[in-house]
């Protein structure tokens, strides 16, 4: 499975972004996705999942700002983020569960700064 993600940017507080992970590969086997963040230093947190039946998990710091949803047909897992806040700026990595194991792509640098 090969992840591709897009839409980090630079934005103000405030602001919003999309962000986008399209899989390839053995789609077929995928069962979760999501989205992680990562600040230089510090451990790789959960963002948001979402399972194959559309069932969502967030991190309680974003929870009511960021939506994750789920185009099966694309193959494609969305993180819309509303109302960012400075706090909000790391790199973001999308995954996707394949039995056990967990493929990620490459990571995308949000930036929320005035």
């Amino acid at each position: 499975v090969q992840l591709q993600a897009s839409g980090g940017g630079l934005v103000q507080p405030g602001g919003s972004l999309r962000l986008s992970c399209a899989a390839s590969g053995s789609i077929s086997s995928i069962s979760a996705m999501g989205w992680y963040r990562q600040a230089p230093g510090k451990q790789r947190e959960l963002v948001a999942t979402i399972t194959s039946v559309g069932s969502t998990n967030y991190a309680e710091s974003v929870k009511g700002r960021f939506t994750i949803s789920r185009d099966n047909a694309k193959n494609t897992v969305y993180l819309q983020m509303n109302s960012l806040k400075p706090e909000d700026t790391d790199v973001y990595y999308c995954s996707a569960d394949v039995a056990i194991r967990r493929y990620w792509g490459k990571g995308t640098l949000v930036t929320v700064s005035s």
